[in-house]
């Protein structure tokens, strides 16, 4: 079973901005996709300039609804797209659903930045986030089933992007090499 998150968005931006939170570990000794083929999503949110919304795979059994829901919605969400970190959020959904998704816009002020530098840097709120922007512990807590706590994490993720977006704006970011494994 998939469970949704939905509530109204007050800000107006360009795009959607997507997050995602994941199980799997990198695959090391690559510098394309290929890094990224043993991940998969169990939460995939997305804000846009009407709604933020949360879709949550129970648990593993579900990730193939997961992915059906994933490929539906995405070809419905307005462009551009924008990530904390386009390269993960590319790689990870390539392979998963076996489709090519650009991000046109990356948030991040460079390659390496981390997420907590950028909220502390720019005064933005907590958003109630229970694992203060450590994303492992997330993964750590949809594998023991508290849902209601990864679920909250991927909506702090987002509306602290949003805030970024609207304070900092955005980036180009860097080529990406799709390759199959």
């Amino acid at each position: 079973m998939i469970l949704e998150h939905c509530e109204r968005n007050e800000f107006a931006f360009d795009g959607t901005i997507i997050d995602i939170e994941t199980i799997g570990g990198f695959s090391c000794g690559f510098s394309d996709s290929r890094q990224y083929a043993a991940i998969e999503p169990v939460i995939f949110g997305y804000i846009n300039g009407q709604e933020l919304r949360i879709l949550t795979a129970q648990k593993t059994a579900d990730l193939v609804k997961l992915k059906e829901r994933i490929s539906i919605v995405l070809n419905d969400l307005t462009k551009p797209f924008h990530a904390f970190n386009c390269d993960f959020e590319m790689g990870v959904l390539f392979h998963f659903l076996k489709t090519k998704f650009l991000f046109e816009r990356e948030l991040n002020k460079e390659k390496f930045e981390a997420k907590k530098t950028a909220v502390k840097l720019l005064s933005i709120s907590q958003y109630g986030d229970p694992f203060n922007d450590k994303g492992l512990l997330c993964m750590q807590a949809w594998e023991k089933g508290d849902l209601n706590k990864a679920i909250a994490h991927n909506r702090s993720c987002l509306l602290k992007e949003r805030d970024i977006l609207l304070k900092r704006g955005f980036r180009k970011p860097a080529e990406f090499k799709f390759v199959d494994c």
